[in-house]
């Protein structure tokens, strides 16, 4: 058997960056048709075998270390499923992959704000292969590095941010997620006096908001997916900003499951260069629902996708928009 000659091997962003914005371009295209009619899970699968399908023709030695769940309970993009068309191919680039095809399968659903398809790239044995359980989170901007952090609590950290930015209490913009669990939270935030934006999903889209110097929000705080916790610290990575979680689980199952996953580490505070080991990594994303980023847009016989990628390596954010005919 013949195989494919291997090309060198320039680095994640120069040879696969184009690979990598088709993926999340067309799991974008393919959920935005189930935009508000009110099934979530139809709208994940068609982002799902989209970005499965596009990953079958990147030329990569390719793996799922975050994915929709263990091959038992995902027929695609399940974690340790090989990608590309350089599988077992000698001196193939060795890439893991981490994605979510639909972030916030509700607000696709429902065609409410900040659905997006994102993904992280680096690569093999680069990114942690986070255990699907909750993360308790942290995220700021460049401004904040240093200054604050999960270990301080939640006021200390409002504290540091109106010493580094000079502003009011008032002034500091904290968003989390809405959730029941999240009550104390609250209560701390709006004892320390600080504004509190909630969102009712999407907590990669309000880690990037935070951690961008740019960005609607200051911080971010609360507890979400880990999973998405990697992806988000990945892409902090390249904007320079803060990224830390530590585990929080639900159930002993849970927790039994994550110690064979993370060498016992159960209660370490990861950062983001904990979670993403290499500078040679990218972040990709496109949006469904306007938000974050613009949702999909259908006109004239043509779908326009808006995405963006993050290099790592070269701290740099690029966006852009690809029209193609439907």
């Amino acid at each position: 058997m013949a195989f494919p000659r291997v090309q060198p091997f320039m680095g994640i962003t120069t040879d696969f960056a184009h690979h990598f914005l088709e993926a999340v371009d067309q799991a974008a295209i393919a959920s935005a048709a189930w935009r508000g009619k009110g099934d979530k899970n139809a709208a994940d699968d068609a982002a799902v075998e989209a970005m499965r399908r596009t990953f079958d023709h990147v030329p990569f030695d390719g793996r799922v270390a975050i994915g929709e769940g263990e091959r038992d309970e995902a027929p695609m993009l399940y974690i340790g499923e090989e990608l590309g068309s350089m599988v077992g191919v000698a001196g193939a680039p060795q890439i893991d992959i981490a994605v979510d095809p639909l972030e916030c399968t509700n607000n696709c659903a429902d065609n409410q704000p900040n659905s997006i398809a994102v993904l992280a790239a680096a690569p093999r044995g680069t990114l942690l292969h986070a255990p699907d359980c909750y993360m308790d989170k942290l995220a700021a901007g460049p401004a904040l590095a240093d200054h604050v952090s999960l270990d301080g609590g939640v006021a200390y950290n409002i504290e540091q941010a109106m010493h580094v930015l000079d502003c009011e209490a008032g002034d500091v913009r904290i968003v989390a997620l809405d959730r029941e669990r999240h009550n104390d939270l609250f209560k701390e935030i709006r004892t320390a006096g600080a504004q509190l934006h909630l969102l009712g999903d999407g907590d990669v889209s309000g880690a990037l908001w935070a951690a961008k110097d740019d960005g609607p929000f200051d911080m971010l705080m609360g507890i979400g997916a880990a999973p998405e916790g990697v992806i988000s610290a990945t892409a902090i990575l390249g904007v320079g900003g803060v990224f830390e979680g530590r585990l929080v689980f639900r159930s002993d199952e849970e927790e039994a499951r994550a110690e064979t996953m993370v060498n016992d580490d159960l209660t370490r505070l990861w950062k983001a260069g904990d979670l993403c080991q290499s500078e040679d990594a990218v972040f990709a994303a496109a949006g469904v629902c306007d938000g974050y980023l613009p949702g999909v847009k259908i006109d004239g016989g043509f779908t326009t996708t808006f995405n963006e990628l993050i290099d790592v390596s070269k701290k740099s954010v690029v966006r852009s928009e690809e029209r193609r005919p439907v």
